[in-house]
């Protein structure tokens, strides 16, 4: 009877362990029933039918990151280069992963190096450093396409490193610092080409203010001797008039011949204190007309006073 429990015990022992299964979150595990598919079994408590149903695939749903091995690819102007990449992909259909490839895993890989060597290929080599987006867009979609179809879903592909062979790097090398090189004695050029520019603008405006300076000084210079001789002969003219009306008055015609006798026997007498040679009219007459005048002038005046 002993040993009859424990059969009997074990054998539902097993049917339990067979009958019951718990799926773990973001997974799925496909059930055959008989050799053939079943059902697809979701996460939480599920159950079996002992010995007639068999657990035959389990798929992780999670996003997959996937690494591609590095490979040589050749440009468009028959470059080698070495491409390393990563691939993301993540199970959507769990039948399909489990019947539509015997091992999706390396078809995706497969041709993931096929599509990046095809793409690749269409390309130059500058060009393949500049447009890595557009390289992982057309490697994602083409992937995609393919990998419907065995219940996978490619989210997207990183290019991880771009290797170019030694000589290619050499002359990438050379052909940076010539640029710089290029790019620093432009702007060493347009530097002293603004340098010149500022210095001949300075130099105008200055030559510009100084001209204007001079223009200004001459201007001032020329009013202000307008001004002096505008003034030199209101007052020669103020002074005429005055000794016009002067004249006019009683006793000034006398006056006037008076002071020009006087004037002429002091300009006849300087002549003969400066000079050792005696200057002598040429008729006497006149010059004792001019005295008598003048001596005719001094009595009338002691005789009339003003």
């Amino acid at each position: 009877m002993e040993i009859i429990s424990v059969v009997v015990f074990v054998i539902v022992v097993l049917f339990v362990v067979r009958s019951v299964k718990v799926v773990p979150q973001q997974h799925a595990w496909v059930v055959e029933r008989l050799g053939k598919y079943h059902a697809t079994l979701a996460p939480g408590l599920n159950f079996l039918v002992p010995f007639v149903d068999r657990l035959a695939y389990q798929h992780s749903l999670k996003e997959i990151p996937l690494d591609v091995p590095p490979q040589v690819c050749i440009t468009r102007d028959n470059t080698q280069l070495q491409v390393d990449g990563i691939l993301y992909f993540q199970v959507t259909d769990p039948m399909r992963a489990s019947y539509g490839s015997s091992n999706y895993v390396t078809a995706i890989t497969q041709l993931a190096q096929t599509m990046l060597r095809s793409v690749i290929g269409k390309m130059e080599l500058d060009k393949t450093f500049e447009e890595r987006e557009s390289i992982n867009g057309q490697v994602v979609s083409a992937l995609d396409e393919a990998a419907s179809n065995w219940g996978v879903k490619v989210l997207r592909y990183e290019i991880k490193d771009l290797t170019p062979p030694a000589e290619i790097l050499r002359s990438m090398q050379q052909q940076i610092t010539a640029e710089r090189e290029k790019r620093a004695l432009i702007a060493a050029s347009e530097g002293r080409k603004q340098e010149q520019i500022n210095i001949a603008t300075g130099e105008r405006e200055s030559s510009i203010a100084r001209s204007e300076g001079e223009k200004q000084a001459e201007i001032n210079k020329a009013q202000g001797q307008a001004a002096a001789i505008t003034t030199v002969a209101d007052a020669t003219a103020d002074a005429i008039r005055k000794i016009a009306a002067a004249i006019q008055q009683p006793g000034g015609e006398q006056a006037v011949q008076l002071k020009v006798a006087e004037k002429a026997v002091e300009a006849y007498a300087q002549l003969a204190q400066k000079n050792n040679t005696m200057i002598v009219p040429g008729n006497m007459s006149e010059v004792a007309g001019l005295v008598g005048s003048a001596m005719a002038l001094i009595k009338a005046t002691g005789q009339n006073p003003r």
